[in-house]
């Protein structure tokens, strides 16, 4: 697996080393570089190109706003002693992925770029193309219960769900219902719900005669 590449940028020569140890330990990650001034920090991304960068708010020569103002191509997730709401949205509005209030723990910063990593994995996974519930997942955005057809229950949908996913490979309706403890027309149904929103496909396999088997397969 690549490992992500972390760009360290703090004033403080000591904190700016003790965050860069904080992420040697986070497996996948690597720090590429430190630097300890807007300038340095700006000159590194165009050295080292990492894919994130730990930036603090408050540098010698100028704000990590301004920094994040000048940054592209690369993610940002702020760490800084600024907890002021302007300060956090005018973050936020810049792009950063995240931003961590000093002092913080090395569990906290863990946390985070573990987040960071699984969002990466999940766009690597998605593919050229998002489908809605692709998107509210990457957001955080929960999904309506509601949304399902009267009927069907949100736990045996989540039933079929895992026992697809769990599968690896396509299975019929029967199969999925044998598997599920369901009869074989409840698990269709949901098999077809989940073909509808876009979290399986249905896969016709055709014999020597007759009508052809429908086949689920999970897509995620």
């Amino acid at each position: 697996m690549t490992r992500i590449r972390v760009l360290v940028v703090d004033d403080d020569f000591m904190v700016a080393r003790i965050h860069g140890g904080y992420v040697s330990r986070v497996p996948g990650f690597e720090v590429v570089a430190t630097a300890h001034s807007g300038t340095d920090a700006l000159a590194a991304v165009a050295r080292h190109r990492p894919d994130l960068v730990l930036l603090d708010i408050y540098l010698p020569d100028m704000s990590g706003l301004e920094v994040l103002k000048d940054l592209a191509d690369v993610d940002v997730l702020v760490i800084s002693a600024a907890r002021d709401v302007p300060t956090v949205r005018e973050a936020m509005r810049r792009g950063a992925v995240n931003y961590l209030i000093k002092p913080f723990t090395a569990t906290a910063l863990a946390e985070r770029l573990q987040q960071y990593a699984e969002t990466r994995r999940q766009l690597t996974a998605i593919g050229p193309e998002a489908r809605q519930d692709d998107v509210d997942r990457l957001f955080g955005t929960p999904s309506s219960v509601s949304a399902l057809p009267k009927g069907l229950s949100p736990a045996t949908c989540a039933l079929v769900a895992d026992t697809l996913r769990a599968a690896g490979r396509d299975l019929s309706a029967a199969e999925a219902a044998e598997l599920a403890g369901l009869s074989r027309v409840s698990a269709r149904r949901y098999l077809e719900y989940l073909c509808v929103v876009g979290r399986a496909e249905l896969r016709p396999r055709y014999g020597t005669a007759g009508r052809p088997e429908h086949r689920y397969r999970w897509l995620g």
